[in-house]
């Protein structure tokens, strides 16, 4: 039996030949199937060959839904599979049993159909800023604990001569706008009280990107990047090219939302390779609100949906990979395709697991970093399962770390997943909010007529209608806890 599986990956990883990938050698003989899995970077481009998969009528039997409707117009268009016989407590144990419970679930259906179902996801938050420590020792200056202690550092930065090259070629803070929006990792943002993605309080969503309180942010954006204080190119940075600067020593502060953003035990992390270029650099996390929250906790994010042509026709292939979702979900499934074979890339002794990094450099990350795209599924979270992890890499350093962004306060979370309303179009909203707020940014060049164009957003793109729709969902999950 022939499965398709249409995934995300990193766009620098790769799946190796079939006789190298012990994780598709592992399911093919598990389960007796034969898989044909594409992967592609999130973005516009994985969208776009979905959909041409879609209209071809050759969509993928099961496959990730990346789009920010979060799967709607699919679900109107009949082209995702009723998952209520596929998805339960029964078929996959492990899913319901380590990750998702059944509220959940049920709070994630699209217009109270059951066609998709959530990713697991990590409930700890990381959100962090990241601040290069040693030039701020070069400095005199201490790590920033208020706004204004940020602006003082994005001005010391810029001007002081931090890496003592005498060249004047750095910068406070950088971001990527990907040549189309205005990026949300701004602290300009929780200063002026709004926290990603968006939070209920006084019986109302308070959303980050649409909120009245966005033009004093916009009016704040202006000053420090009009003030010269920031990556000048920030706008047309795209994907992880603002990292790269920070790797680079062009900018001393970013943002930073995974566990091992800046871990010695990550090979790939910007203190990893910030050192290769100069053993000195110190990057180390830092709140600028003291100790507020710049996030509410986190919520289920993508889902996974199956074919509806393969519910018609084969319901044998869906309930095949749903007992291979599962797998992935349990132990056994959890280790292979985020660790490597045991007794080669890891040992075990009850539920330690000790990690043997130069195997998994040689064998792993050497061969395409394979295990980046088979570990789709689930997150890197072994405490989840009952697991501890000893990864010999981790240093005290690295555990200071997680220590103090695991300690960053988050907000009270929704509650429930956010669902556009039925026929409602929320993409299109949305990228006329981004092109009003890059037109405020670059064109007005002032915050003046966000009152305006908020209200495009509210009358002509069916904002009101969003957001009350949302307001009354989180009301209704509120009152059923």
């Amino acid at each position: 039996m022939q499965l398709s599986m249409f995934i995300s990956g990193p766009s620098a990883s790769r799946l190796p030949e079939a006789d190298q990938d012990f994780v598709r050698k592992a399911i093919e003989s598990k389960f007796d199937v034969s898989l044909k899995v594409t992967y592609m970077e999130p973005g516009d481009a994985y969208e776009a060959k979905i959909a041409g998969l879609l209209a071809a009528n050759d969509p993928p039997d099961m496959w990730l839904q990346l789009s920010p409707d979060g799967g709607a117009k699919q679900a109107l268009d009949n082209v995702l599979a009723d998952m209520t016989y596929f998805v339960t407590p029964n078929t996959m144990p492990n899913y319901f049993t380590f990750w998702m419970n059944e509220k959940e679930l049920k709070e994630y259906q699209l217009h109270n159909k059951f066609v998709r179902a959530p990713i697991p996801y990590d409930k700890k938050s990381y959100r962090a800023y990241y601040i290069r420590k040693d030039w701020l020792q070069r400095l005199g200056l201490a790590v920033p604990g208020t706004y204004q202690e940020y602006i003082d550092v994005l001005k010391a930065f810029t001007l002081g001569d931090p890496d003592g090259n005498g060249k004047g070629d750095t910068y406070g803070f950088t971001v990527s706008g990907n040549g189309s929006s205005l990026s949300l990792d701004w602290p300009e943002f929780v200063k002026n009280g709004l926290l990603f993605p968006a939070y209920f309080e006084k019986d109302r969503l308070i959303d980050m990107q649409s909120d009245p309180l966005v033009q004093q942010t916009v009016t704040d954006i202006l000053k420090v990047s009009g003030g010269g204080l920031v990556d000048p190119d920030w706008f047309l940075n795209k994907g992880q090219q603002h990292i790269d600067k920070a790797v680079q020593g062009k900018a001393g502060i970013v943002l930073g939302n995974t566990a091992d953003f800046a871990l010695d035990a990550n090979p790939e992390s910007i203190q990893t390779r910030s050192r290769q270029l100069n053993p000195a650099a110190d990057w180390v996390p830092f709140n600028p609100f003291g100790g507020k929250p710049i996030r509410t906790a986190p919520t289920p994010d993508y889902p996974f949906v199956y074919s509806n042509n393969a519910a018609g026709l084969n319901q044998e292939k869906l309930k095949r990979m749903t007992q291979i979702l599962d797998w992935l979900a349990g132990v056994e499934g959890f280790l292979l395709t985020h660790y490597g074979l045991e007794n080669v890339h890891y040992t075990r002794k009850g539920n330690a697991i000790t990690l043997n990094p130069d195997k998994i450099e040689a064998d792993i990350v050497r061969n395409g970093d394979f295990l980046k795209i088979w570990d789709f599924f689930t997150p890197n979270t072994p405490d989840v399962l009952g697991l501890k992890v000893i990864d010999p890499r981790r240093s005290v350093r690295d555990q200071v770390i997680l220590d103090t962004i695991t300690a960053i306060p988050v907000y009270e979370g929704l509650g429930t997943t956010l669902t556009p309303p039925l026929g409602v179009n929320v993409e299109a909203m949305r990228a006329k909010q981004n092109e009003l707020l890059v037109k405020m940014m670059f064109s007005d060049k002032s915050s003046a007529r966000w009152p305006e164009y908020r209200n495009i957003l509210m009358e002509q793109y069916n904002g009101d209608v969003i957001f009350k729709h949302y307001e009354e969902k989180i009301r209704a999950a509120r009152r059923n806890d």
